[in-house]
């Protein structure tokens, strides 16, 4: 059975669904042509956004979060991921920054918050970066101030998967779940195999 997002990508929807979020996926965005430091042959591929959420009851910087998926199967470190990109080092093939750019580089921050604002009509929001597992602190991420100068002033947070597991998990009944993902997480309770939170 072929699926059409990543598996985090489907976490990430099923647990804002839960949450009361309307969601969207894979929202395109660029820098602005006539920015200054526009180069047409490194900036005229889309980055996208993976999922925005838009909870129509909330206020704030919650009522919007626009989250990129970091499904790395080793893991996730804050502190080592700021370090490389504060030296400009190259990991997993390219510069640790280019899987960042919406927070690393003015050109591409704009075309982000832009397109986070296009989509939902909103200024304020929550970046946040899903990812598989955390290795060591999440403070690193979350209190970098160029993040959130780079976001508008927004904050930046980040989320695990067995956080969103868990979450969805606990509010999961035997009603038939309307998704996949809810479908599957229920047999997996069924089956006695619940995620244990941290």
């Amino acid at each position: 059975m072929a699926t059409k997002e990543d598996i985090l990508e489907q976490i990430v929807e099923e647990y804002l669904v839960h949450k009361g979020y309307f969601v969207q996926h894979n929202i395109k965005f660029l820098p602005r042509k006539d920015h200054p430091d526009f180069v047409l042959n490194q900036d005229s591929n889309h980055s996208d956004i993976d999922v925005i959420g838009y909870h129509p009851l909330m206020e704030g910087d919650r009522k919007v979060v626009a989250v990129s998926c970091k499904s790395w199967q080793s893991g996730f470190n804050p502190a080592a991921e700021i370090r490389a990109i504060e030296g400009d080092k190259v990991r997993r093939g390219r510069k640790a920054w280019q899987a960042f750019r919406e927070l690393t580089s003015p050109k591409w921050s704009e075309g982000f918050v832009g397109a986070v604002r296009e989509a939902t009509g909103v200024e304020r929001f929550t970046h946040v970066t899903a990812v598989a597992k955390l290795v060591g602190s999440r403070q690193a991420w979350e209190d970098y101030q160029p993040f959130r100068a780079a976001l508008a002033g927004n904050p930046a947070t980040i989320i695990t998967f067995r956080e969103m597991v868990t979450e969805i998990q606990g509010k999961l009944t035997t009603t038939l779940a309307s998704t996949e993902v809810g479908r599957m997480l229920q047999m997996f309770l069924a089956a006695d195999m619940k995620v244990k939170p941290d």
